[in-house]
């Protein structure tokens, strides 16, 4: 295939994701990274990408890097600057005419803005739309593979997380919103314009435990932990106020079931998209084990 996709956060997690399964594929991928010298960036070029050095901070960098592209999918990391390099993303692609951008937004970015939180991800999709830009918004809500970590999963034998035993939780493999970019750059005619909330599974915490202990032979407990208590575990990782809010809330919105996804019309464009289950004896329990084995 001729078509060049820019991939941008390209050796973080959706970033790679995507850049993966664009190459799969058989599309061309143009990864923009800061550091071309870095394992993950060097990782992707032995498998195909072109490496492409620039700056989200950098408007230059970034035109230069969509020359001849049919697609940018546009992803930043959770930053005090995020809301700027996405409308730096945005404002590029609209110089440059790219045909299609897909940008990966959050779960139910719109109501978390009405409840006063800081969502630059709404801000950015905003901007997409005031820039009339021709474009494909994923809205992922919960990570599954963020599980696998102490910060906000599974810590020794205990899944600590600040939801009720009855709440659902919305999550989706990173893997599959990869494959949702990818869906999108390649049918277009029904992807375009289209705003999309993504979820593979909505299970209850105690059902999480379960899955975990049945597939990865360890036994782990759940424990509902305060909202506080988040707030302070975030703070040890990450020192943006602004941050810690939105996650905050966000668990809020969460316990009170709010999350609409329509998980039949999901798997019709994507039949393989996997429950919690079986991401967990796909993918997340080798992540598991590492994670074992780093404690």
């Amino acid at each position: 295939m001729d078509k060049i996709i820019l991939v941008t956060g390209a050796t973080g997690q959706q970033g790679g994701a995507t850049a993966r399964q664009l190459l799969e594929q058989g599309w061309q991928v143009r990864a923009f990274v800061r550091n071309p010298d870095a394992d993950a960036a060097q990782a992707l070029r032995q498998i195909g990408a072109e490496l492409v050095q620039g700056d989200q901070d950098d408007p230059a960098s970034l035109e230069a890097a969509m020359q001849g592209v049919y697609g940018v999918f546009s992803v930043q990391a959770h930053t005090s600057y995020e809301t700027r390099h996405g409308k730096n993303v945005a404002d590029a692609v609209k110089r440059a005419g790219v045909p299609h951008l897909v940008y990966s937004s959050v779960g139910g970015a719109p109501e978390l803005f009405k409840r006063n939180v800081n969502v630059p991800k709404w801000q950015i999709e905003q901007y997409i739309r005031q820039l009339d830009l021709p474009a494909t918004i994923l809205r992922p809500v919960g990570f599954m593979d963020s599980l696998a970590s102490p910060l906000y999963g599974v810590a020794g034998d205990t899944l600590a997380i600040p939801f009720k035993p009855d709440t659902t939780y919305p999550l989706i493999a990173v893997s599959d919103i990869g494959t949702f970019a990818v869906l999108a750059f390649t049918n277009p005619a029904t992807y375009l314009g289209q705003t999309i909330e993504l979820a593979g599974d909505a299970p209850t915490p105690p059902q999480i435990a379960d899955a975990i202990s049945r597939v990865t032979g360890r036994v782990i407990t759940y424990v509902e932990i305060s909202l506080d208590t988040v707030r302070q575990q975030i703070q040890g990782f990450a020192h943006d106020p602004a941050f810690m809010e939105e996650l905050a809330r966000a668990s809020e919105y969460i316990n009170e079931r709010k999350f609409t996804i329509d998980f039949a019309t999901l798997r019709k464009l994507h039949p393989d998209l996997m429950d919690f289950e079986t991401w967990l004896i796909r993918e997340g329990k080798a992540k598991f084990s590492a994670l074992t084995t780093q404690g």
